[in-house]
C-alpha cells in the first residue's frame, strides 16, 4: 500500500462520514462473473460456498473493488420458503411459479429456519470464510429482500397487487412473516462477518408505487425492519427512482441509497448531502456496449457531480452486473475510477 493510501474499509467509512477519502470508492458488484473466473456453469458456481468465496476474491483483485458482496441470486429467499429457482446459462437465477398459490395460503405461511435452511447456509459459509481472507480491510455486504418486496416473488406481481390493495388483514400477516424472516436473516449475516446489509426493496421506488402508498407501505415496514437490524443498511431500490422519497428514506434509519440511472446524479446529491451516502448509478444495461472512451466520460461525469464532499460510492444503478458485460469494460471501469476518483476532484 502507497504512502497516505486508506484501505477500502477506511475509505468507504470516511465518505459514509460525508468527508472526502483518497479517491471515490468503487463497488464493483459482479455476482455472476465469479463463475468465468472459475469456468464453471453459474449454477454450479452457487451450489458451493467456497466457489463464491473463490469467485469474489479474484474479482476483488482483478478490478481493485472496494467491497467483497456475498449475494448470490434474487430468489435465493424463495427457496428458502421452499419455492423454486430457475437457472440460465447467460443471466440470473429466476424464480419459477409462485409458491403461494392462493391469497388465502397466507394464513398458513411459516418463515424458514435460518441456519436449518440449506440455501440460507451456504450464504453463511461464504460470509464467514470472506471475513476471515479479507478481516477488516474490506466491507462485506450482505443481502436481504425487504419484507414488503419480497412478495412479487412469493404471489406474483397480480396477486400482490391484489393483496395489497383488497386484503390489508392478510396483507398486514404476510408483512409480519416476512419482517421476521428479514430480520433474522439480516442479522444471521451479520453474525457472521458481514460489514452492513443491502436491503433491497424495487417496490417502493416511485417507478412502482406513488410516494403515498410508500408512506403507508413500504416506509413503515422499512422503519420496523431496518430499526432490528443489528448493523448498518443501504437501501437499493435496484433501478427504481428514488429521488421524490429521498427525505422520506433517510428516515427509515439506513446510511445509503442506491440511485437509478435515470435519475440526475447531480440532483441526487443534493437531495441527499449529508444525509445519505449514493451508491450508483452507471447503467448496467448500456455498460455491455460502452467503449473505454465511453467509461472514460461516463464516469469522470459522473464523478464530477456526486464526489465532491464525500458521501458517494460509484457503482452500477442494478446492484447486480449483467453476465453480459465484458471484463474488459469493468476493468475500464476500474481504472476510470482510479484515475478520475482521486480527491480533491479536478475538473478534467
Amino acid at each position: 500500500m502507497k504512502a497516505n493510501e486508506m484501505t477500502s474499509m477506511q475509505r468507504v467509512l470516511t465518505t459514509l462520514s460525508h468527508k472526502e477519502p483518497d479517491r471515490v470508492p468503487l463497488f464493483l458488484l459482479p455476482t455472476m462473473h465469479g463463475a468465468k473466473e472459475l469456468g464453471l456453469s453459474i449454477k454450479d458456481y452457487f451450489s458451493k460456498a467456497e466457489n463464491v468465496v473463490e469467485g469474489q476474491l479474484r474479482l476483488r483483485k482483478k478490478y481493485r473493488n472496494d467491497c467483497i458482496y456475498t449475494f448470490f441470486y434474487a430468489p435465493l429467499e424463495i427457496e428458502a420458503f421452499g419455492g423454486e429457482v430457475i437457472y440460465s446459462d447467460d443471466g440470473p437465477p429466476n424464480s419459477g411459479i409462485p409458491f403461494i398459490n392462493a391469497i388465502e395460503d397466507i394464513k398458513n405461511l411459516q418463515p424458514p429456519k435460518i441456519k436449518e435452511t440449506k440455501a440460507l447456509y451456504k450464504v453463511l459459509q461464504a460470509t464467514q470464510k470472506l471475513k476471515e481472507a479479507v478481516g477488516d480491510e474490506a466491507p462485506i455486504i450482505g443481502v436481504v429482500m425487504s419484507p414488503f418486496s419480497l412478495p412479487v416473488m412469493q404471489l406474483g406481481f397480480d396477486k400482490y397487487l391484489e393483496l395489497m390493495h383488497f386484503h390489508s388483514d392478510l396483507f398486514n400477516h404476510l408483512m409480519q412473516i416476512n419482517e421476521e424472516f428479514c430480520v433474522d436473516w439480516a442479522n444471521a449475516q451479520l453474525q457472521a462477518g458481514a460489514t452492513a446489509i443491502c436491503y433491497f426493496d424495487p417496490v417502493s421506488s416511485t417507478t412502482i408505487i406513488p410516494r403515498n402508498k410508500y408512506l403507508e407501505t413500504g416506509f413503515q415496514i422499512a422503519k420496523r425492519t431496518i430499526s432490528r437490524i443489528a448493523g448498518p443498511t443501504a437501501t437499493h431500490f435496484a433501478s427504481g427512482k428514488c429521488l421524490s422519497i429521498v427525505d422520506d428514506v433517510s428516515q427509515t434509519g439506513t446510511a445509503v441509497v442506491g440511485t437509478s440511472s435515470l435519475e440526475d446524479i447531480g440532483a441526487m446529491k443534493q437531495a441527499c448531502r449529508g444525509k445519505l451516502t449514493i451508491l450508483g448509478n452507471l447503467n448496467g444495461i448500456e455498460m455491455r456496449r460502452w467503449s473505454s472512451a465511453d467509461v472514460n466520460l461516463i464516469v469522470k461525469e459522473t464523478i464530477q457531480k456526486a464526489a465532491p464532499g464525500g458521501g458517494f460510492i460509484l457503482s452500477d444503478n442494478h446492484g447486480e452486473i449483467p453476465f453480459q458485460v465484458p471484463d474488459e469494460a469493468l476493468m475500464a471501469i476500474s481504472e476510470a475510477v482510479h484515475t478520475f476518483g482521486k480527491y480533491p476532484i479536478s475538473d478534467f
